[in-house]
């Protein structure tokens, strides 16, 4: 991928690229020489950074990773900086075609025998958690769902706030003995659940959102096909269901869904319906009271082992910078490679953020059924987008442009290496449940928390999430392993970030070697020796999307 002798300063991501990836800052006026090759810099190119290795006319096109990430819109000179003036985004078009495709599956054989303890559910499935899920139908019932969160966590050990009411109670000690509120300190880490009353219940979750009344008949359905498969994933032991009574999507709804996704739903299941209680202090009495009751059964359930093959993890990327597409991303997507190897189920969604490498995904589909079904949701998003005055040319966040992801079709090369190279097996649109083993793309928004919620509707047990710049995203009953694509990042972020890929940066790790590395920790966490981050706060993000437009 790069000589030896530079391999601190430049990367090309693949031999038919004519943009260099600078590892480190490089100064203008400044000899850089690769593969016998030496460019001189006519600007300063900081880390994260590309710069031009030919002269190029206005509408000549830019190659990265590959393939068609933007045209040149002037003359631009060998050596010059990328920047958003001098090039714009641009993708090649993609078409269904008849491909042999080979893959080279990596060597497993160090994992083929190994195994995680998980929660066996009685369809087969197996979760790395065990949570308890508490189900809105509508968003009125938001505020009694957190009166219910702040006592079922605070007395049962799953809250993470005491740190804070401790520090506000100090400052407020202070503040009456007319003390300096500079002099009061106190310890602000994120720490493990150490004080849970059931030891095999991970947390109690709640999806709070703002939908299930109002909006369209559309979205509601949506909201109930969403709720129905959380209900059903495998890291969740029982529900507890608040409904106020009178909202477009109702509680048999509700229901219909969770059966219809899984004919032998099992688990516990709690319905109230504040309309039809005697009071809401009856509503949250009856609630917490049952769903205590619930807790003490699920609580008998224990880990026990179960093969790599059931694994369901799903790979995403937020706060991507210069360096996603060449350390993180490329990891992860070796550890999928590994995954896929051994009959685990990987999931590769963000489709506004596959933008450009839609041929090489067409051409690794396993029927023609899924490429087309690939190519028809994708352009149907695009489509929608646009008739709204967007696009996906409009992806990248001015931190993603910052940070060197200056066109869409760069951000989305690069973060579609996250997939690896094996073979899609399926294509799953919004809610859809991965059945195959192997990669399955599944259409959600690029924006992180949507995406993730997607994910997780699809069956992810667990999500790999790189990211350059940091993002607390987490997830309520998926537990979310934060991977950072620089070492500065991980240890300014430290109390967000589990994975450092830095050392593919400095040259101190391979790509293949951070990949096992990640899959290590992935074990650990689905086995629950490893706590990441995101579930140490609490970091219980979700959104469902509505199917407009969002990217």
């Amino acid at each position: 991928m790069q000589s030896d002798k530079v391999r601190n300063l430049v990367v090309k991501m693949h031999p038919k690229d004519n943009v260099l990836v600078a590892l480190t800052d490089l100064a203008k006026g400044e000899t850089i020489a690769y593969s016998d090759e030496h460019f001189l810099l006519l600007d300063t190119v900081k880390a994260k950074h590309k710069f031009y290795t030919t002269d190029l006319s206005a509408g000549d096109e830019v190659i990265m990773y590959g393939v068609l990430v933007g045209k040149a819109q002037y003359p631009i000179a060998k050596g010059s900086l990328m920047t958003t003036d001098n090039i714009k985004h641009a993708a090649d078009p993609y078409v269904y075609r008849e491909v042999d495709f080979k893959w080279q599956a990596p060597d497993v054989s160090k994992y083929q025998h190994l195994t995680f303890n998980g929660y066996k559910r009685s369809d087969g499935r197996v979760g790395t958690a065990n949570y308890w899920l508490f189900v809105p139908t509508v968003f009125c019932e938001n505020r009694n769902m957190d009166v219910i969160r702040e006592a079922l966590q605070n007395e049962l050990g799953y809250a993470v706030t005491d740190k804070y009411i401790q520090y506000t109670h100090q400052l407020l000690n202070a503040y009456q003995k007319g003390e300096n509120l500079d002099t009061v300190d106190v310890q602000l880490n994120a720490t493990a659940h150490t004080n849970r009353v059931f030891k095999n219940v991970d947390g109690i979750k709640f999806l709070n959102h703002q939908g299930g009344c109002g909006g369209t008949r559309q979205d509601a359905a949506t909201l109930s096909s969403l709720l129905a498969a959380y209900a059903n994933h495998p890291n969740v032991g029982g529900v507890t269901v608040l409904s106020l009574g009178c909202q477009n999507l109702q509680t048999q709804d509700f229901l219909n869904d969770v059966k219809k996704q899984n004919p032998h739903f099992d688990k516990p299941l709690l319905i109230f319906e504040q309309q039809q209680s005697l009071s809401e202090e009856q509503l949250v009495a009856d609630a917490i009271k049952q769903t205590f009751e619930g807790l003490v059964e699920i609580n008998k359930l224990e880990r026990t082992p179960a093969p790599l093959s059931e694994l369901c993890v799903g790979v995403k990327c937020g706060g991507s910078d210069g360096f996603s597409g060449v350390s993180a991303n490329p990891a992860v997507g070796y550890t999928s490679d590994l995954l896929a190897a051994l009959g685990a189920k990987v999931l590769l969604a963000e489709f506004p953020e596959l933008c450009g490498a839609e041929q090489n995904l067409v051409d690794r589909c396993t029927s023609e059924e899924a490429a087309k079904k690939f190519i028809r949701l994708m352009s149907t998003y695009d489509a929608q987008a646009h008739s709204v005055g967007s696009g996906f040319h409009m992806n990248p966040s001015p931190g993603n442009i910052k940070d060197g992801l200056i066109t869409d079709a760069i951000k989305s090369a690069g973060a579609a290496k996250k997939g690896g190279t094996s073979p899609v097996v399926d294509v799953l649109d919004y809610t859809e449940a991965a059945t195959k083993p192997g990669l399955s793309l599944v259409c959600t928004p690029g924006n992180d928390v949507e995406a993730t919620t997607g994910k997780a509707a699809s069956g992810a047990t667990l999500i790999l999430f790189t990211t350059g710049l940091g993002t607390p995203t987490g997830n309520p009953v998926c537990p979310v392993i934060k991977v950072a694509t620089n070492s500065v990042l991980a240890k300014k972020m430290a109390d967000i970030i589990d994975i450092d890929c830095g050392p593919i940066i400095s040259g101190e790790k391979t790509i293949e070697q951070m990949g096992e590395d990640i899959l290590d920790y992935c074990i650990k966490a689905a086995s629950g020796e490893i706590i990441p981050k995101a579930v140490q706060l609490n970091q219980d993000d979700f959104i469902p999307w509505k199917r407009g437009v969002s990217l």
